[in-house]
């Protein structure tokens, strides 16, 4: 599997796993109803790096990896995951965290923070937890989750230097 940054032409065809993901209202807090320009320029744009997995010539996957903050904060970095649904299971994410992290340590970050894993997505949390996150908070009723209604956020975070 080849991860690389992302292009214009991998957003398009990672675009239908954005589009499902946002709309299943389970794992970001996204507006369901966002379309392709304004999805290319939150996940590709504004974020300092976005990367894409491929298989071949299908997008599987992709993050993007910006800071969380500015100023004093501004050594911990902030990433987002999307896995296609036909790939989850098959260590992608895992692929694309670990990538993430090499990245951030490139690029000069100490630490890496996600802010709202929803406490409902269980593989997630265990994989970050696997992975060396830990939850440093819990933010009750924060995502109204759309089959669950309000569940709590998690705050992950991991301290990158050795």
């Amino acid at each position: 599997m080849n991860i690389k940054l992302i292009s214009k032409q991998d957003f398009q065809l990672f675009w239908p796993t954005f589009q499902e993901v946002i709309q299943a209202e389970e794992t970001y807090a996204f507006e369901p109803t966002m379309g392709l320009n304004p999805a290319y320029e939150l996940w590709c744009e504004k974020p300092q790096e976005t990367y894409v997995i491929k298989n071949e010539e299908n997008v599987v996957g992709s993050y993007y990896i910006k800071s969380n903050s500015t100023g004093p904060s501004s050594h911990i970095c902030n990433c987002g995951y999307m896995v296609a649904p036909e790939s989850r299971g098959k260590g992608i994410a895992r692929k694309l965290c670990e990538h993430s992290q090499e990245r951030a340590v490139k690029l000069g970050y100490k630490a890496m923070q996600f802010n709202a894993v929803v406490s409902t997505n269980l593989i997630a949390v265990n994989l970050w937890k696997k992975l060396g996150f830990e939850i440093v908070g819990t933010v009750p009723n924060s995502y109204r989750h759309k089959k669950l209604g309000f569940v709590d956020t998690f705050v992950m975070y991991k301290w990158l230097e050795a």
